[in-house]
């Protein structure tokens, strides 16, 4: 009966250790899933007032279920003269895609353009192109990114020089327009992760950082994404 009181006292521990690990690793499971960090992010830069641009917003709203890909829609400004004013459209979000075109080979902006990690595009409606692109993406990301508690924490790493942290907020539903006027007049067209805001919030050089965030709008998203000086190769993103 000794020997059994034994056991049982050492089995009582046992469960007790084991117990706790399961609380921490809830814990663990809990902290992970407040971001999801290296993904690949999609850019997708589009006009309501753009004929061609329908089939590349569905693209970028299927390709937005996958839990490896962070989709951004930017509405642009340019094609408003059409007769149509974009509803989302905003001069930051034409700004950001006219900084990538050197860098790309373009002599300007055009629609609908994907962006794949601020390093690669290709035109928004040809989904074979778009996923070949996530596919053959850099296999080694930046620093590790958190979003919890209003606020974003970066790891360390190496970085060959300073790089910008972009706050995005967009709206992860499906919302529909409907446009009166212009090439797509009398349609109504399906929107998904369309970006409300987009601010540069700080720097990161390599060392841990923290930067405290601004409460979102009732039903927007935040993304945080770690990308080269001038529009250069995202290196890190996440999203809550």
């Amino acid at each position: 009966m000794r020997n059994g009181g034994r056991w049982g006292s050492k089995r009582g521990v046992l469960l007790q250790g084991l117990a706790a690990a399961l609380v921490m690793a809830g814990f663990a499971q809990t902290a992970a899933a407040a971001s999801r960090s290296g993904v690949t992010v999609v850019e997708l830069f589009t006009s309501q007032g753009c004929s061609s641009c329908p089939p590349a917003n569905a693209n970028a709203a299927a390709l937005a279920d996958r839990p490896d890909v962070l989709v951004l829609s930017f509405g642009v400004t340019y094609w408003d003269y059409l007769g149509w004013k974009d509803s989302f459209a905003a001069p930051e979000f034409t700004a950001r895609q006219r900084t990538y075109e050197p860098a790309l080979g373009h002599d300007g902006p055009f629609t609908p353009q994907i962006v794949v990690d601020g390093a690669r595009d290709t035109v928004g409606n040809d989904r074979s192109a778009i996923e070949a692109l996530i596919a053959h993406g850099p296999a080694a990301k930046g620093p590790a990114i958190t979003l919890e508690d209003g606020r974003v924490t970066i790891g360390a790493g190496k970085a060959a020089e300073p790089a910008d942290v972009w706050l995005v907020r967009y709206d992860p539903r499906v919302i529909d327009v409907a446009v009166r006027r212009g090439e797509n007049g009398g349609r109504t067209l399906p929107h998904r992760n369309v970006v409300h805001e987009l601010v540069e919030i700080g720097a990161w050089t390599g060392a841990e950082s923290g930067i405290a965030l601004p409460k979102p709008a009732p039903g927007l998203r935040t993304a945080v994404l770690v990308q080269g000086r001038g529009g250069g190769p995202i290196v890190a993103a996440a999203t809550d």
